[in-house]
C-alpha cells in the first residue's frame, strides 16, 4: 500500500500566500476588478495555497450569505489575469503564480459534521462510548 506524504508549506510559501491574500482582498474591497458584478457581493478570501514551485496558487473564497458561489467562482477566474498582473506589480517574484479561484466548502463540511453530532443516535453512541472508557 502506498501512502502519500503531504509536505508542510515552507515559510516562503506561507509568506507569499499571506501577501497574495492581502492584495486580492484589497483589490476586491476597493473595486479594482473589471467585472462590476463582483462588487455587488461581500467576498471573503478565506485561504490561499501556493504550490511548492510558486507557479500556481489556489485562492479559496466565500460570500457573506453563500449565494451564487458558482457564478462568482467563474467571474473571479475570469478576472485572474488582471489580478495576476496586480500581484506582479506589488510582489517582486521571479514568477507570479497562476491564480485559480475555488469556493471554500469547509463551512459546509463543518455544518454537516455538527448536524451529525446533534443527531440523537450519534449522541447516544457517543455517550455509550464515553461510559465504556
Amino acid at each position: 500500500m502506498l501512502s502519500k506524504t503531504v509536505k508542510e508549506p515552507t515559510q516562503r510559501q506561507l509568506r507569499i500566500a499571506r501577501e497574495i491574500k492581502k492584495i486580492i482582498a484589497g483589490a476586491l474591497e476597493k473595486g479594482e476588478v473589471r467585472n462590476p458584478l463582483l462588487q455587488e457581493y461581500m467576498i471573503t478570501i478565506t485561504d490561499v495555497d501556493v504550490a511548492s514551485d510558486l507557479k500556481f496558487c489556489t485562492i479559496y473564497f466565500m460570500t457573506l450569505n453563500g449565494e451564487n458561489l458558482g457564478q462568482i467562482e467563474d467571474d473571479l477566474n475570469a478576472e485572474a489575469w488582471g489580478l495576476k498582473k496586480l500581484i506582479a506589480s506589488k510582489l517582486k517574484l521571479r514568477y507570479t503564480p497562476d491564480l485559480n479561484f475555488r469556493m471554500d466548502t469547509s463551512f459546509e463540511e463543518v455544518d454537516r459534521i455538527e448536524k451529525l453530532l446533534r443527531d440523537p443516535k450519534v449522541a447516544r453512541d457517543l455517550k455509550n462510548s464515553k461510559e465504556k472508557n
